[in-house]
């Protein structure tokens, strides 16, 4: 079940691949929702499409993975083209191979051969300038090899010929991070390394002027300050989402779908639906698992009749004989999901206030709400003053103007509100007041539905 349809679906190669990923700080719906749609445009539309994440797993996140056998989606943090994307993996010779066996890789290659050791580390690149300069210092200067045939020259080993003064970059590093440097080396070719420093491939200097963008589909989001860094840099196909519309501007016309539900999994479950498919088992538990997280197990105010039918359909699909949720129903599954991401106990604070944030940017005013989920707000109370002094550090470490943190209790449906630096406009806020100075809001448990309409009704007068 590792990697859940990476590499499935009909007739799919190593190009034209398209990274489906969700909001950094990925909550359940977000990781769900990637990895339910990549599977859905593989399966459908024979589409390369590979599931990502933004950011950590939170603990909710793993535990459903867990429990389902899955593995979670690849890790990407920035859209910025990286020496991968342009590199070729060239077929390679050992310094001590003859110079003819370098002489039929530059035939096929266009003119570079590379010469790496047999530990896989890189010894030097031959290319046709060296391969000539090296064959006219030799017969030049050397009586004895101006009577050797061509033949006879490209028997001498491969090291003589090679380039050693080579520039190394690991695949993962940003070219526009290096352009400058490279732009003002006076060689064409570069080596591209793993982690270990071994040989992956070579790269052109022509090839790092205009990068291939890497294609992005954006779930459970839309807004560029949620996205992975640098998503100004990727090519944007698409956004799936729920939320409201903070998207930014697009070079070509894209398709875009944003619906009134409670989660993207909804989304994505109907699409499957649409298509005359039904999920596999485990992605449709982890679907559901996006879809009772974000709802609340279906009770929250931002729950619609689409949600429930969703959760009807993905239930059809996950709890069947011989998986891991054959014994479930969606009430026993909701609540050990919305378990298994609450507590505040066994977390540190910046875990707490960074795990499920949410950054927003009005004309005048940078803040991010924080969301935490407990099962019995009274745990607030011994964790008030380390929680505070998160939040003022992820306030000054994100340049925000202020930041709060919504701790909400699953079982009772209400919230109370922590904030550091909040503007006087949030003091009107119309929640009651408690003598340690939070917030006690009684059936608010929706971020996105009540609390943010309320704070920026405030702030935006």
């Amino acid at each position: 079940m590792a990697g859940y349809g990476i590499q499935n679906g009909p007739n799919i190669g190593t190009e034209n691949q398209v990274v489906v990923i969700g909001h950094v700080n990925p909550d359940t719906d977000a990781v769900a929702s990637a990895m339910g749609y990549a599977w859905l445009l593989r399966e459908r539309d024979g589409i390369n499409a590979i599931p990502a994440r933004a950011g950590a797993i939170n603990l909710q996140t793993a535990w459903v993975l867990r429990t389902l056998g899955l593995e979670p989606p690849m890790l990407y943090n920035d859209a910025s083209p990286r020496f991968e994307s342009v590199m070729r993996r060239f077929d390679t010779v050992t310094p001590d191979s003859p110079l003819s066996e370098a002489w039929a890789i530059l035939s096929r290659t266009g003119g570079v051969a590379p010469v790496v050791n047999k530990d896989g580390t890189p010894y030097g690149i031959i290319s046709g300038k060296t391969l000539f300069n090296f064959l006219s210092k030799m017969v030049g200067p050397h009586p004895r090899y101006q009577n050797m045939t061509l033949a006879e020259l490209l028997e001498l080993p491969c090291r003589k010929a090679a380039e050693t003064e080579v520039a190394r970059y690991t695949a993962t590093t940003r070219i526009r991070d290096v352009i400058r440097r490279l732009l003002r080396d006076e060689v064409n070719e570069f080596w591209v390394l793993d982690e270990n420093q071994r040989y992956l491939g070579i790269c052109r200097q022509r090839d790092l002027l205009d990068p291939p963008r890497l294609k992005i589909i954006l779930v459970d989001h839309n807004e560029p300050q949620q996205s992975l860094m640098s998503i100004e840099e990727a090519e944007l196909v698409e956004i799936l989402d729920h939320h409201r519309l903070g998207n930014t501007s697009t070079h070509e016309p894209i398709r875009f779908t944003v619906d009134i539900v409670g989660s993207t999994s909804t989304l994505v479950s109907e699409l499957i639906e649409d298509a005359g498919l039904s999920a596999p088992p485990e992605l449709a538990g982890l679907m559901l698992a996006g879809l009772l997280s974000d709802t609340l197990v279906l009770t929250s105010p931002t729950t619609t009749p689409r949600d429930h039918a969703a959760g009807e359909r993905l239930a059809r699909w996950a709890f069947v004989w011989g998986t891991p949720l054959a014994d479930e129903d969606l009430q026993s599954y909701g609540q050990k999901v919305l378990i298994a991401g609450t507590g505040l106990v066994s977390r540190e604070p910046m875990d707490v206030v960074t795990t499920d944030l949410k950054k927003y940017e009005t004309e005048n005013i940078r803040f991010a709400i924080a969301q935490a989920e407990v099962s019995d707000l009274h745990e607030l109370n011994d964790f008030l003053a380390p929680l505070c002094q998160a939040l003022q550090e992820l306030k000054e470490r994100r340049s925000l103007d202020f930041a709060m943190l919504m701790v909400t209790d699953v079982v009772k449906g209400v919230s109370r509100l922590l904030m550091v630096d909040a503007p006087i406009a949030l003091q009107e806020l119309p929640y009651r007041r408690q003598s340690d100075g939070t917030y006690l809001a009684e059936g608010v448990v929706s971020r996105k539905k009540q609390l943010l309409p309320v704070v920026l009704s405030l702030i935006e007068e």
